[in-house]
């Protein structure tokens, strides 16, 4: 399976589990891995018969952005079944990074990692 990568798309998202999360809101940071199969693109340099990124990358923004939720772990989720509904992604690893997230501790970052694939 080849792969088309995007790294650290940016949004604003209101995630969290405490008040000021929600209403204050931060930056997450999101990268992508999308699993498909580039040759027949390649073969008539057709942008239908691949992946458009800018599309995904559009879409991934507006869930960061979209409604609220607890956990980054649902928000993978909810990107990594945004990535799906492309034809022909047959799988995607969705990193979501919280760098801003209230830790008590020095720390550089949180991330959480998944991958998904049809079924």
């Amino acid at each position: 399976m080849d792969r088309v990568a995007l790294r650290g798309l940016r949004a604003r998202g209101h995630h969290g589990v405490f008040p000021k999360e929600r209403e204050e809101g931060q930056t997450f940071i999101v990268d992508l891995t999308l699993g498909l199969d580039t040759r027949p693109a390649a073969a008539t340099d057709d942008l239908t018969k691949t992946v458009h990124y800018g599309i995904v990358a559009e879409e991934v923004v507006a869930v960061v952005e979209g409604r609220p939720v607890n956990l980054i772990e649902t928000l993978a989720e909810q990107i990594a079944q945004t990535c799906l509904k492309h034809d022909g992604v047959q799988e995607v690893e969705v990193c979501v990074h919280k760098p801003d997230a209230p830790i008590t501790v020095p720390f550089d970052d949180v991330t959480v990692t998944i991958i998904r694939s049809r079924a």
